[in-house]
């Protein structure tokens, strides 16, 4: 799960489902909670505070009640989250991105915080109540941290913008099924040049105070910009990306005898007066601010501790990414540690398969050799997603032996739009409905096939797809006897680390048969590895990008273009990087105690349901549940 929503320039709902997360059912809190809701009695009403339950199930089922009604409050800051969990109300609406926007939220979930602490009983709450009271606190706490570095995060990245999400949003999840829909598409249309609007003054804010990204940053952003607004019905010969997409699904409606001709003509007449009169000057208006700011951004990258106040951003973007009080010094020696272990386990395979030659020269046979790319056309492009879809189904057939909870939701695998597709670009992952009305989807960005080495696909499969992000993801939507907030919690240590955790667990499920696939594995926990060697390095001992890049070439063997893609990212987006391998290392510690503490009572299937039964949450709440789960195991 390749993407960053936890800016400042995307709403906190929104960034759930864009990369958005993964999580799963514990079978005995879950199925607690839900008698729980089941047996006990609560009005509509909250209790007065002087008249608290002091039974655990009625308490706890009157806490969940509050936090929905909470939730669905939440939700109405977020028309696209709406959206993106398949609803359609205030579907004309695209969220408020501005600054007094950002304010309105924070101070509202202060207030909740106050109110959950006047109305609840804590002590009388069931051991699942407890945690869902905790991790709204916690939540909003790890929000108002972030507030005064509101100015610090990056209007565009390597991998997003808003110039190109806006659109994809439109594109991919505003589902049209009457004439209703297609008028708040076009509305919304509206909705996405003044949030883009919104979101240029934000970035004109930050660089009024000496915070912008690198000139690559802005190049990417008007590049991306530029594609969603050539063709017609602005110039040239093709459909710019959402004329093509409203006249797609205009035509829906003409086949399916829900409009005629006549009718089919006049929205899309709307459609194009929207585009030309509203979309096209936000657009417009973007670019030319990024064209004159430009010259104001270094040319040559550097990190975030460069910025003002540059350490104590990047220590507070440590914090939200791991959820750990870890310092950057930390965080760089168990990357260095873990750099080291991976490099003997990867000679293992050097010598298992024959090379003649040293690990740096296996690293460049493995980047190099065409025997470990598809062929740069479209069928090469369709042999490779074939091949990633068979890898699917075979770990489908293995599930069940290692989970006692599976998804429903199905999984598809598609290439990434062409107008923001980037050569070298992370595969990532978009999260379905939580009814299973659309898939998830496993998105590749294929424009150059060169970056997508065949050692690396089986590794990235398992980890976007199942049992990775689209497993944790779909489990944790489907989520019932717990609070609807925590079905859509995003806690980037946790998903990520399950996704790394995965790659290995695939392994031990009897995956990896070709060993240069397995040594793929290995560069890619390797590359999580180097990451928290880099960013750490970048960010906060002054490394330059060259010798990121360097540093990652000489330990790894991914090719040079996706090597610079990710370096950049880092630079663009501080500390998420650190999420994936820190999460991983906490999730084999927890299994480790278990298995150490429980013994012949150890269960796979009764650790991994207890990982995912929760939700997302933050690391050390996941040690206490699984610390519970150990003490309850050994006196059953």
């Amino acid at each position: 799960m390749r993407s960053n929503l936890n800016s400042p320039f995307i709403p906190s709902l929104l960034a759930l489902a864009i990369l958005s997360g993964c999580q799963g059912e514990d079978p005995n809190q879950a199925a607690d909670a839900a008698q729980q809701a089941q047996s006990a009695q609560v009005s509509e009403a909250a209790a007065p505070a002087g008249d608290k339950a002091t039974d655990p199930a009625a308490e706890t089922a009157r806490l969940t009640e509050w936090l929905d009604e909470r939730f669905e409050e939440e939700l109405q800051f977020s028309p696209m989250q709406l959206s993106y969990l398949g609803r359609k109300e205030l579907y004309d609406q695209i969220d408020d991105m501005s600054l007094a926007a950002s304010e309105r939220e924070l101070e509202w979930k202060a207030k909740t915080v106050e109110e959950l602490k006047e109305k609840f009983d804590y002590d009388s709450l069931s051991t699942a109540g407890k945690e869902s009271y905790d991790l709204w606190i916690f939540q909003y706490e790890q929000a108002k941290a972030n507030k005064p570095f509101w100015n610090h995060a990056y209007f565009a990245s390597e991998l997003y913008g808003p110039e190109a999400s806006l659109p994809t949003f439109l594109i991919n999840q505003h589902k049209v099924d009457t004439v209703e829909d297609m008028d708040a598409y076009i509305a919304r249309i509206g909705g996405v040049s003044r949030a883009l609007g919104q979101l240029l003054e934000r970035a004109q804010l930050s660089a009024s105070k000496d915070i912008r990204p690198p000139q690559f940053a802005y190049d990417l952003a008007i590049k991306r910009a530029n594609n969603v607004i050539t063709g017609q019905p602005f110039a040239g010969e093709e459909d710019a990306p959402l004329f093509a997409d409203a006249k797609g699904k205009i035509e829906g409606l003409k086949e399916a005898g829900k409009i005629d001709g006549e009718k089919a003509s006049a929205l899309l007449d709307q459609v194009e007066s929207a585009l030309k009169e509203e979309f096209k000057p936000s657009y417009d208006a973007y670019i030319a601010w990024l064209e004159k700011d430009r010259v104001n951004a270094d040319e040559e990258p550097q990190g975030v501790s460069s910025l003002p106040d540059g350490d104590a951003y990047y220590n507070n973007r440590l914090a939200y990414y791991t959820t750990l009080p870890l310092t950057a010094d930390e965080v760089h020696q168990i990357g260095l540690d873990e750099v080291a272990r991976i490099r003997k386990e990867m000679e293992g395979i050097k010598e298992q398969v024959n090379f003649d030659g040293n690990l740096q020269e296996f690293f460049t046979f493995i980047r190099t050799d065409d025997q470990f790319y598809y062929p740069n056309t479209d069928e090469g492009r369709e042999g490779y997603l074939e091949e990633t879809r068979g890898f699917l189904a075979d770990i489908k057939e293995k599930l069940p032996e290692y989970f006692g909870i599976l998804p429903k939701a199905d999984l598809v695998v598609k290439r990434v739009e062409p107008f923001r597709e980037v050569p070298g670009g992370a595969q990532h992952y978009q999260s379905g409905t939580p009814d299973g009305s659309r898939p998830g989807v496993y998105y590749v960005h294929m424009a150059d096939m060169s970056a997508l080495s065949t050692t690396d696909m089986e590794t990235v499969t398992y980890h976007e797809g199942s049992p990775g992000h689209h497993m944790q993801i779909s489990i944790a939507q489907e989520l019932e006897g717990i609070p609807q907030f925590r079905t859509q919690a995003h806690f980037t240590p946790y998903i990520e680390g399950w996704a790394l955790y995965s790659e290995t667990l695939s392994k031990e499920m009897g995956q990896f048969e070709d060993p240069y696939k397995d040594f793929g594995r290995l560069t890619a926990e390797m590359w999580r590895a180097i990451r928290l060697v880099v960013d750490t390095g970048m960010h906060s001992k002054g490394w330059s990008q060259d010798q990121a890049v360097e540093y990652f070439l000489e330990n790894s063997a991914i090719p040079e273009g996706a090597v610079r893609s990710e370096v950049r990212r880092y630079l663009t987006l501080p500390g998420q990087a650190t999420s994936y391998k820190i999460g991983m290392l906490k999730i084999q510690e927890l299994r480790e105690k278990a298995k150490q503490e429980l013994g012949d009572k150890f269960d796979i299937r009764g650790f991994h349901d207890t990982v995912l039964g929760g939700g997302a949450l933050p690391l050390p709440m996941l040690e206490e549940r699984v610390n519970r789960w150990i003490e309850e195991t050994k006196g059953s």
